[in-house]
C-alpha cells in the first residue's frame, strides 16, 4: 500500500502503532474484531478498521502539494476537499477558497476565475460540466485533481455498462457530490436513474414487475433519472453501482432485489442478457469499515461514539449500524465531550446537535466502542480516547495498555 505524505498533525503515534500492530498480525485483513484497550476503570473497544481512507489520504497529500508548489497564487477547492470540517478549515485558514458548497450551490461566479489560477478537485470528483467549465476559462484541471480511484473505477463500470446498452441504476444520495458526479458521467453512456435506499428500489421494482403506472413512476423518481428515461424499456437490462460511501450491504442487497425481480420477468436462461453483475465497483475501504463496525457491535458495550464530521456520508451510515445496537454519540471532536457528565452530539436524522448528561454509566468498569469516518484524522480520534480516559483515577498508561496486546 502507498505511503501518503501527510501532515504530521493528522497522524497520532498511539494509533499508528497500533495500527501497524494489527496490520503485521493480520496481514491478509481477514480479521474484523476490535482492538481491545483496557486501561483498567474504562475499556475501548477501537475498531479494527477506521479514519483515513487511501483516497482521502491521496487528496490531502494532493491539496497540500498544490499549496506548496503555488506560492502566491490563488488556490481553489471546487467544494469541500473530504466532508472533514477540520481538514477543510486548515485548508482555508492556508489561503485556499471554496468555489461552492457541497450541495453544489455557488460562492462566487466562474468569471471571478483566471487562466493562472489553480483549482483542486475534491475526492468525490466532479461532474463533466463543471471540468468542462474549468478547461473553458483555461484552468489546467487534472494537476490537481484528487478523485479518488474508487470513484473512477465506478464512473468506468458505468461507461462498460453504457456500451454494452445497459441501463445504470445509481445507489445513493441524489444531491451528494459524488453521486451528482457519477450520475454526469454515468448519462453520457447510459440511460440513468438514481435510488437511495430499498424503499426507491422496491418502487422500481414495482414497476418492472407491471404494478405500478408510468406517470406514478416517473413522478416519484423525478429529477432522478436521466433526460429521455423511459422506464418501459430502460428498466429491461440494467446494472447497479454506487455512491462509495453508501453502506455495501445495502447495494448488495439493492442489487440482489433488482436481480429478483429481472429473474421473475425474463426468467433464468436470460438473466444475464438483462442483468450485470457490478460487485467489483464497491469501496474496498467503506467496506472494511463497515465491516469492522459489524465485528465491533458483537462487543458487550455501555454505549459507542463515532468520530467524523457530520455531512460525512460514510460516518453517518456506521452511526446507523452502531444506534441499531447501543446508545450511540456522534461528534466531531474531542471538544464535544464537555465534562465527564456532558456530550454534545450530533442528531443526523433530524440534523440538529443534542446535549446529554450522564452518558457516562456508573460502574466499576465502562465498556466503550470507538470509530470514526473515513475521512477523521487518526489524532482526532486518539484526542477523543485520552479525553475519556482522563475523566477516571488509576488508570493504566497507554505504554501499559499497547505492551499487553503483544
Amino acid at each position: 500500500m502507498k505511503k501518503f505524505n501527510i501532515p504530521e498533525y493528522y497522524k497520532s503515534s498511539i494509533i499508528s502503532r497500533l495500527k501497524e500492530y494489527r496490520r503485521v498480525k493480520d496481514p491478509r485483513k481477514k480479521d474484523f474484531s476490535p482492538s481491545v484497550l483496557d486501561f483498567g476503570p474504562v475499556r475501548i473497544y477501537l475498531a479494527r478498521h477506521f479514519g483515513f481512507c487511501y483516497g482521502v489520504e491521496n487528496a490531502i497529500e494532493i491539496s497540500y502539494k498544490a499549496l506548496a508548489e503555488n506560492p502566491g497564487k490563488q488556490i481553489y477547492l471546487l467544494s469541500q476537499m473530504i466532508h472533514n470540517p477540520n481538514v477543510n478549515r486548515d485548508l482555508q485558514d492556508k489561503g485556499i477558497r471554496f468555489i461552492m458548497d457541497t450541495e453544489g450551490n455557488k460562492f462566487m461566479e466562474w468569471e471571478e476565475l483566471k487562466p493562472s489560477d489553480i483549482v483542486i478537485i475534491p475526492a468525490f470528483g466532479t461532474t463533466i460540466e463543471t471540468e468542462q467549465k474549468l478547461k473553458d476559462i483555461g484552468i489546467e484541471v487534472h494537476k490537481y485533481d484528487t478523485t479518488c480511484p474508487f470513484v473512477e473505477r465506478v464512473w468506468n463500470r458505468t461507461e462498460q455498462l453504457g456500451d454494452e446498452s445497459y441501463s445504470v441504476i445509481i445507489h445513493g444520495k441524489h444531491n451528494h457530490e459524488e453521486t451528482r458526479a457519477t450520475f454526469s458521467h454515468s448519462r453520457r453512456n447510459a440511460p440513468s436513474i438514481i435510488v437511495k435506499n430499498m424503499a426507491e428500489t422496491k418502487y422500481l421494482t414495482d414497476y418492472i414487475a407491471g404494478s405500478m403506472e408510468k406517470e406514478e413512476f416517473m413522478k416519484l423518481f423525478e429529477g432522478k433519472f436521466t433526460e429521455g428515461f423511459d422506464p418501459d424499456t430502460h428498466l429491461d437490462k440494467v446494472g447497479v453501482v454506487n455512491q462509495t460511501t453508501m453502506l455495501a450491504t445495502e447495494t448488495n442487497e439493492i442489487a440482489n432485489f433488482v436481480k429478483e425481480a429481472i429473474l421473475k420477468k425474463f426468467g433464468k436462461d436470460n438473466l444475464k442478457q438483462h442483468f450485470a453483475d457490478t460487485r467489483d465497483t464497491l469501496c474496498y475501504a467503506t467496506n472494511d469499515n463497515q465491516q469492522a463496525t459489524y465485528s465491533l457491535l458483537n462487543s458487550r458495550a455501555d454505549f459507542a461514539i463515532v468520530v467524523g464530521g457530520y455531512n460525512s456520508s460514510n460516518t453517518s451510515h456506521i452511526v446507523e449500524l452502531c444506534e441499531e445496537k447501543l446508545p450511540t454519540y456522534y461528534i466531531s471532536t474531542a471538544n464535544e465531550i464537555l465534562a465527564k457528565n456532558i456530550i454534545r452530539h450530533y442528531d443526523h436524522h433530524n440534523n440538529n446537535m443534542k446535549t446529554s448528561r450522564d452518558f457516562l454509566p456508573h460502574k466499576d468498569k465502562v465498556d466503550v466502542i470507538l470509530t470514526s469516518g473515513a475521512s477523521c484524522p487518526d489524532a482526532t480520534v486518539e484526542d477523543v480516547l485520552q479525553t475519556l480516559i482522563s475523566f477516571y483515577n488509576d488508570v493504566k498508561s497507554v505504554e501499559e495498555v499497547l505492551a499487553e496486546l503483544k
